[in-house]
């Protein structure tokens, strides 16, 4: 089976899925981290927290305020 078809399968399999024709073969969860609980355990600042990950520091404040969500597979 070529990618373009694997694709098309997959396009067709979410469509019957989004009109309730077919139950999903599979499904994941995501947990949300609670960031700012993670650093107060680990008595870090956003700075560096942020500097540990390799991000920016406003990553960290959008994390801390659940403007955005880091998500972690479950």
């Amino acid at each position: 089976m070529s990618i373009f078809d694997e694709l098309q399968a997959s396009l067709q399999e979410a469509v019957e899925i989004k009109q309730r024709k077919a139950q999903a073969s599979r499904i994941t969860r995501h947990d949300v981290a609670d960031v700012k609980a993670i650093r107060a355990k680990l008595h870090v600042s956003q700075a560096e927290f942020a500097e540990a990950m390799g991000i920016s520091v406003d990553n960290i404040k959008s994390w801390d305020t659940k403007r955005r969500n880091l998500t972690l597979q479950g």
